[in-house]
């Protein structure tokens, strides 16, 4: 095994689940896998699949997609701590880059480590950009890569020429925005569609669609949030997108109230020059969360992305 400090190792250590022979179990069976930073859900039987959410989002925004996959594939529905659960050691310093490398650990201990062929990764948002990280930085524990709406560097859609200093001030005004709630009563009572034109409006074009992201950002830990938006915001690695040797394909929204598919696919596609293997896909009439707005594209999307 590499030597590494990993999520897996910690969580065994902790049951005395410590397997002396080769073939024993598996240190990630079935069931819920905690780690420092975070938790992951295993459920299915098939070919590995590590799903992994976006900004504030928990693990739920996988729910209708695990109830569909699980009898065909192995899931394991990534939940980073303070979106759904207690922030722990996520409530101070960075988040993004060590999650990332204990998601890349979590995939070493559990899945490559135990003989099984590399995951599919599929992200969305936030998660998207996590999956790339690991491609880049440790490619031999992605076999493939699903991208939902999300990109190496997201300053960009701001402004094409932006830097992460540019983008710096920003992502900290912001950032401190969003942590001074922390502390603050969320309000009372069911949550409830806050509508097209509301902020949450953005993101989804459906009722449904606001009402559980509404739920999901109340419940989400504000520090964490802050934090973690500050670190996708300051991160770019479109430098390092030659080092990505698996499959990556692309699945971005778009929708007329707020973009024409031609400026969607120039804020897009250029971004990942460098990948060796990419394709896109636009998917119409769609916002942020295309899983909650356009489900079947998505699940057709998915589908063919597991088959390939």
């Amino acid at each position: 095994m590499k030597r590494r400090t990993s999520v897996a190792a910690i969580f065994i250590l902790s049951v005395g689940l410590i397997a002396g022979r080769a073939d024993a179990a598996a240190p990630c069976p079935i069931g819920l896998v905690e780690g420092k930073r975070i938790t992951v859900l295993v459920e299915g039987n098939g070919p590995d699949v590590v799903l992994i959410p976006g900004l504030s989002s928990p693990r739920a925004v996988w729910g209708p997609t695990a109830d569909r996959l699980k009898s065909k594939y192995r899931l394991h529905r990534i939940q980073i701590r303070g979106f759904g659960d207690e922030a722990s050691v996520n409530a101070e310093g960075p988040v993004l880059d060590p999650m990332m490398r204990e998601v890349a650990d979590y995939i070493d201990d559990c899945i490559t480590d135990q003989g099984r062929a590399a995951p599919a990764i599929v992200g969305h948002s936030m998660g998207g950009l996590t999956g790339l990280m690991i491609a880049a930085r440790v490619p031999q524990e992605v076999g493939k890569l699903l991208i939902v709406d999300a990109l190496p560097f997201i300053g960009t859609l701001f402004d094409p020429a932006a830097t992460v200093d540019s983008v710096k001030p920003q992502a900290e005004q912001m950032a401190a925005m969003m942590r001074a709630q922390h502390g603050q009563s969320a309000p009372n009572g069911p949550v409830s569609d806050p509508g097209p034109f509301s902020m949450v409006g953005s993101m989804s074009n459906q009722p449904a669609g606001r009402t559980a992201i509404l739920g999901w950002m109340r419940a989400a830990d504000a520090r964490v949030a802050a934090q973690v938006l500050h670190d996708v915001m300051t991160t770019d690695i479109r430098g390092e997108l030659t080092a990505v040797t698996a499959p990556i394909i692309l699945l971005y929204a778009q929708d007329d109230g707020l973009m024409p598919a031609e400026r969607a696919k120039a804020a897009f596609e250029p971004q990942y020059a460098g990948v060796a293997r990419f394709a896109a896909q636009i998917v119409p009439g769609s916002r942020h969360f295309i899983m909650l707005d356009q489900p079947e594209a998505f699940a057709k999307a998915l589908d063919e992305f597991l088959a390939d």
